[in-house]
């Protein structure tokens, strides 16, 4: 385990105090399952983020391909 220094807002240390002590569960235990949370939330929104922005670039090759279709349809419509 890593000890790192932590300035924590007082009302924040308050909070957690009193939820700590009201569950019964060790603070640094607590604030490491706080962050896991934390760290678990934002690696899908960075996952939701890169998926749309992926989505978005095989939509557009997507749409490409098919008025390429559709040229050729037309194309053998006319022959």
């Amino acid at each position: 385990m890593k000890t790192i220094s932590l300035k924590i807002d007082d009302s924040i240390y308050g909070e957690t105090e009193n939820i700590v002590k009201s569950i019964k569960k060790p603070r640094n235990r607590y604030i490491n399952d706080a962050l896991d949370y934390y760290n678990k939330m934002q690696s899908r929104i960075i996952l939701q983020k890169k998926l749309h922005f992926e989505s978005k670039l095989v939509s557009e090759s997507s749409l490409e391909v098919l008025r390429e279709f559709e040229q050729i349809d037309t194309l053998h419509e006319s022959i």
